[in-house]
């Protein structure tokens, strides 16, 4: 982290230049049996790329509403940083029909058709995999995102205290998304190389925090799960034993 970071791509870009081969988001579905593990190097690639798609194919601007209709995933986790990047607002759960765009997993595409500009469906498969067959109305992320550039520039800078995130009821900016994720890794003694485990969903702040910005900001990685209910207590502990978890949230 440094000092001078201002938004949560900021963030991104202090943790790739410092150690890019180091663990970012470890995800598991405990649902599907699904594992992935994107070191810092990994994770921003898909973030410039995400970021390319929303800038460029999606022409979306610095102001425009994008609904994330979406669980806590580490697509979610890649598109929140995407938003950030182009300076748009990333409204989780929002409502689509007052959104400039809508991203949606495919248990709320019907949701998201309330959206009246552009639509793009995640089928959260295992590695990225697309959908069998596209849902109408929508572009498929996992064809439109390989294609594009791995390095991002923005058309223009992204102002810090321009909105960035909605959720719950709230708005922040992006100086205060850094300020609330600071403040919550020092009330949780997170610090560099931290291994947090978060269960929570992505639906409010707490979440949000616990399951990406807290640790970004810290210098450390998330094991981000997904139904972790259905996980037994002895696995669990297993679990925490294998990943090197320092802190859990759930």
């Amino acid at each position: 982290m440094n000092a001078n970071d201002r938004t949560p791509a900021d963030l991104l870009r202090s943790a790739l230049a410092a150690d890019p081969g180091r663990p970012l988001v470890t995800f598991y579905d405990d649902a599907t049996g699904e594992r992935v593990e994107l070191s810092v190097a990994t994770f921003a690639n898909w973030v410039a790329k995400t970021a390319n798609l929303l800038q460029g194919d999606l022409a979306a601007e610095p102001g425009d509403r994008v609904a994330l209709l979406l669980p806590a995933h580490w697509q979610t986790a890649v598109w929140l940083l995407a938003c950030s990047s182009v300076g748009v607002v990333a409204d989780v759960g929002g409502d689509p029909a007052a959104a400039d765009l809508v991203v949606s997993g495919p248990d709320t595409l019907d949701v998201a058709r309330a959206c009246s500009g552009e639509r793009v469906a995640l089928a959260l498969r295992p590695l990225g995999g697309r959908f069998p067959q596209p849902p109408e109305g929508f572009a498929d992320y996992a064809v439109e995102v390989p294609g594009q550039g791995d390095q991002f520039v923005p058309f223009a800078p992204v102002d810090p205290a321009g909105p960035a995130l909605a959720v719950a009821g709230e708005e922040l900016t992006g100086a205060e998304v850094v300020e609330r994720a600071r403040a919550d890794a020092s009330g949780q003694g997170l610090g560099p190389g931290a291994r947090v485990l978060s269960g929570l969903p992505y639906t409010d702040w707490r979440g949000l925090s616990a399951g990406l910005y807290a640790a970004l900001v810290a210098g450390g990685s998330v094991v981000l799960c997904r139904h972790l209910d259905r996980l037994a207590p002895e696995n669990l502990a297993k679990r925490v034993e294998d990943e090197r978890v320092t802190s859990t949230a759930s």
